[in-house]
């Protein structure tokens, strides 16, 4: 017992001092936990004023603060005069571990949080990307959902959609229909272009203060093709691309103008043998 009174008493300026450290440590360790919070939730506000997604707001604030409050620990251990180069290098270590182990995680996270601050689409919009057309669902951090013409649900790793092209359907008001229209070699031009300019004119979902093309886009092996594109509204495009389709085979049957199928025509040269 008198050794230890007399080892504090010998020690008593290092104990003080260490004292001293510790205290500042704990305040430093304080403060760096309210500016944490305060880097935190100014982060979160300015995100919450992009709109960015509550789901994002969370994760990367969240992160923020981590990030903060390490560094507000790091140099309270160094105040104490501990040697924090070693433990820096650890955690930086395992943080690499960790990221090479999550790479795909990671990567569809970061595409996430692009997809939701970019936004090249939202709920509702019909969109066609890495090889899956559908109507967007639900936009997750990871993974993105979205239901096909045939009522299918098919989740597509955000990774996939941010590498590959996005068609979008749903941006624009309008959309042009466009229908090759093949016909015979013997038909009437003329007429055939007046039929089908009247089918477009009368049909009561063509946009007519837009200019519907008609005309000749090809003499092809079997038939004279005709392109015939009118404009509709992108909710209309596919109820008229049908009616269109079928009002218009019914007219030209009805007027003679045929159609042709692909044919092949052969010709057979006969040789006679002539005996001397």
């Amino acid at each position: 017992m008198d050794a230890i009174v007399s080892w504090f008493s010998d020690n008593q300026d290092m104990i003080q001092n260490f004292l001293i450290k510790f205290a500042i440590a704990i305040v430093i360790i304080i403060v760096g936990k309210l500016v944490a919070r305060l880097i935190s939730s100014t982060t979160a506000k300015v995100m919450a004023h992009k709109n960015v997604d509550p789901a994002v707001i969370s994760f990367i604030s969240s992160i923020v603060y981590g990030i903060a409050f390490f560094v507000a620990i790091i140099a309270a251990i160094s105040h104490l005069g501990f040697n924090t180069s070693s433990l820096v290098a650890i955690v930086g270590a395992a943080g690499l571990a960790i990221g090479l182990a999550l790479q795909g995680s990671l990567s569809n996270f970061a595409s996430g949080v692009l997809l939701i601050i970019l936004k090249p689409f939202k709920n509702g919009d019909f969109v066609e990307v890495a090889g899956v057309a559908g109507i967007i669902e639900e936009i997750h951090i990871f993974s993105t959902k979205f239901r096909t013409g045939d009522n299918k649900t098919v989740i597509v790793p955000n990774n996939s959609i941010t590498s590959s092209s996005i068609t979008n359907y749903s941006t624009k008001p309008k959309r042009r229909i466009d229908l090759v229209i093949g016909v015979s070699y013997d038909a009437d031009l003329a007429k055939t272009k007046e039929i089908l300019t009247t089918i477009t004119s009368n049909h009561a979902l063509v946009l007519q203060d837009e200019t519907t093309t008609i005309g000749v886009s090809e003499l092809a092996d079997s038939s004279v093709n005709l392109v015939v594109r009118p404009w509709v509204k992108s909710s209309d495009y596919w109820p008229v691309y049908f009616d269109l389709l079928e009002q218009i085979k019914v007219t030209l049957d009805e007027n003679n103008i045929e159609i042709p199928y692909p044919q092949l025509s052969l010709h057979v040269n006969k040789e006679e043998n002539h005996e001397s």
